[in-house]
């Protein structure tokens, strides 16, 4: 197969490159940057086909994907600056990468008749209650400006294709960007004690164990929404920090707060990120190893 997968140059994207290359499919990468700049591991990403894409640029879109006709687009890139998605100045912009590119995507997705995969997030609920929100559910009502325009990219999708994947994913960590535990990691090198919230419950996903799942499903036509993180439980961030200086060997003192009385963030956060993935199984799909685990690799990874 040829996939073509944007944001190639994030967390996600880097790591469905390489997996599509480690299983002999053809990996088109695309980006804002004119060049590949993601982290230079040696690995296929630095081999790959490479193209500058504009994904708001809905003519340069079109053009691009007709030009390399590719059998399914998985589509990572999107604004993920959760506090800065809030300023005034950068609301038009959020909406147009979340929304209006992810819209280009699929209305060029529907003109080749070829697969789409949309990579979306927890932040689409309302973060209330404690029940796992389940794949179909409908129960939107997002609590920010990132929230409502990754929802209003699911439903570019949805209103544009008949057919198509949806996966939602939560609290992600990769070796190529920024992310929790780099900055835990950062911040641990620096002080001795740190306030971590532990009102907000979700789940970790790694994603060179995400991306292996993403290729799974886009070699198959099991479309639909779908939730993937890893397994081991529903934890806190105070957890998750804790676990992680523990298993990195730093003896910093780490304080519970409450996310009101933390108070630094612009953006509200959803209290409730527990996603069911139950539907995996039903569906054929092998379940993401436990956080524990991936964390265990992940940091083994940073430090060799």
């Amino acid at each position: 197969m040829k996939i073509f997968v944007t944001g190639v140059g994030g967390q996600l994207g880097h790591d469905v490159a390489n997996e599509l290359h480690k299983r002999g499919h053809e990996c088109i990468g695309s980006d804002i940057a004119s060049a590949y700049n993601g982290i230079p591991d040696g690995s296929a990403v630095t081999a790959m086909k490479y193209v500058a894409m504009d994904i708001t640029d809905e003519k340069s879109v079109r053009n691009i994907l007709t030009r390399e006709k590719p059998d399914g687009v998985i589509h990572c890139a999107a604004w993920t600056a959760v506090d800065a998605a809030e300023d005034a100045e950068n609301q038009e912009k959020v909406r147009a990468i979340n929304v209006d590119g992810t819209r280009n995507i699929a209305e060029a997705c529907k003109e080749l008749g070829c697969k789409m995969m949309y990579i979306s997030t927890d932040y689409v609920f309302n973060g209330q209650g404690e029940e796992p929100w389940q794949p179909e559910c409908k129960d939107y009502a997002p609590l920010s400006v990132y929230g409502q325009t990754k929802l209003d990219g699911e439903l570019a999708v949805v209103n544009t294709l008949e057919q198509y994947f949806i996966v939602r994913i939560a609290w992600v960590f990769g070796l190529n960007g920024n992310n929790f535990i780099k900055t835990m990691l950062n911040i641990g090198k620096k002080y001795d004690t740190l306030r971590v919230v532990n009102d907000q419950i979700g789940t970790p996903t790694y994603t060179l164990d995400l991306s292996r799942l993403l290729v799974d499903m886009i070699e198959t036509e099991k479309y639909g929404y779908y939730h993937a993180t890893n397994e081991g439980g529903y934890i806190s961030w105070y957890d998750f920090a804790c676990e992680i200086f523990r298993r990195a060997g730093y003896t910093i003192k780490v304080t519970p707060v409450t996310t009101e009385e933390y108070g630094l963030s612009k953006a509200a956060r959803p209290f409730n990120s527990r996603l069911d993935k139950t539907k995996l199984a039903e569906m054929g799909f092998a379940p993401l190893p436990t956080w524990q685990d991936a964390l265990a690799r992940y940091l083994k990874e940073l430090f060799s």
